[in-house]
């Protein structure tokens, strides 16, 4: 008897079936000594199998993720001698979608029955997927710190080359620095801001502004792109992407030099419009081995995804020459 004087709860077989169904769980047992896996109905679902008495080991493996696939064998076999709880994260491949399976069963045979093991299956796409977003945030954030300090101290050496007292470089830098804010504002919008149109020269400019240099040029960058309207996410995007190559130039480019210069000019054709980024006199440049940090894989990945577009780098002897190439239909948005 219970203490307030209740029978206790016996747990029948639909019971557990209902606890089982409301956790999202499928349930497995690996007979040791044939290799097969008895599943019920919901492990075949999230495997995107069709029921069946058994299946192999091997005839799971044939969809887990290739890169994941020798991983997952050494993990269960492993099972068999390592004792205690244990569960393991791997990808399957349902046609070409990408999910996430997590194994979870006793090893060390604990919980044997008649040369047969016990676990369960759990769809961890949506946990997989939200730790894959703040993994790529924090190093958006982490990425952006990074060159709003290198920013700041290329900055601090534009103003310092025009300035003739302290005064005037404090007020100048003040300048810049307040210009960069409206600039990184565009590349990350607050929040409230409504959704209306800028025209690209216009953001271009204000993007580009805290990098120009008239006292010691007549304009060391120029802007020369048609008059059209830009949408807030086109904006976004476009914005983040500028902010990335001007960087770039601050730190290894033009924008390095007392005399670079920048010029952005731009063509279009019935689709598209192609901007085109060149530097000239700054440092010789050559081509990287490679581009595969984080701001390039930005840069790509958000040309490609936003504005349905693609970027081509030239590494010409004068300079760094960008073109990208977007879609007119996408400018709007």
């Amino acid at each position: 008897m219970s203490k307030n004087g209740n029978e206790p709860h016996v747990w029948r077989h639909d019971h557990l079936r209902l606890a089982v169904d409301a956790a999202g769980v499928g349930l497995w047992s690996w007979n040791v000594d044939n290799d097969r896996f008895t599943t019920d109905e919901r492990s075949f679902n999230l495997w995107g199998l069709d029921w069946a008495e058994t299946v192999a080991f091997e005839e799971l493996s044939a969809h887990i993720h290739p890169a994941d696939r020798d991983r997952v064998r050494a993990a269960f076999i492993a099972t068999r001698s390592v004792a205690g709880p244990y569960e393991t994260d791997f990808r399957i491949m349902l046609g070409e979608e990408v999910h996430w399976i997590s194994a979870r069963g006793q090893g060390a045979d604990a919980g044997h029955v008649d040369r047969v093991m016990f676990g369960i299956f759990l769809d961890v796409t949506a946990r997989k997927q939200a730790e894959e977003s703040h993994e790529l945030l924090a190093g958006e954030m982490s990425h952006r710190v990074k060159n709003l300090l290198a920013i700041a101290t290329s900055l601090t050496a534009i103003s310092s080359r025009s300035a003739k007292t302290i005064a005037d470089m404090s007020s100048e830098l003040t300048q810049r620095l307040t210009a960069l804010g409206r600039a990184h504002d565009l590349v990350r919008p607050l929040p409230g801001n409504e959704g209306k149109a800028a025209l690209l020269g216009d953001l271009l400019s204000v993007l580009l502004a805290p990098y120009d240099d008239p006292a010691a040029f007549s304009g060391r960058i120029r802007v020369a792109v048609p008059r059209m309207g830009v949408g807030e996410v086109t904006a976004t995007t476009l914005a983040m992407v500028v902010h990335e190559l001007a960087t770039n130039s601050v730190k290894h480019g033009a924008l390095s030099a007392e005399t670079g210069k920048l010029e952005i000019s731009s063509t279009t054709d019935d689709g598209n419009i192609f901007l085109v980024w060149a530097e000239t006199g700054g440092p010789q440049v050559k081509e990287p081995a490679q581009m595969l940090g984080f701001g390039s894989r930005m840069i790509s990945r958000s040309i490609s995804h936003q504005l349905d577009g693609m970027i081509a780098y030239g590494w010409q002897p004068t300079g760094l020459v960008v073109t990208l190439r977007l879609s007119k239909d996408r400018l709007a948005r």
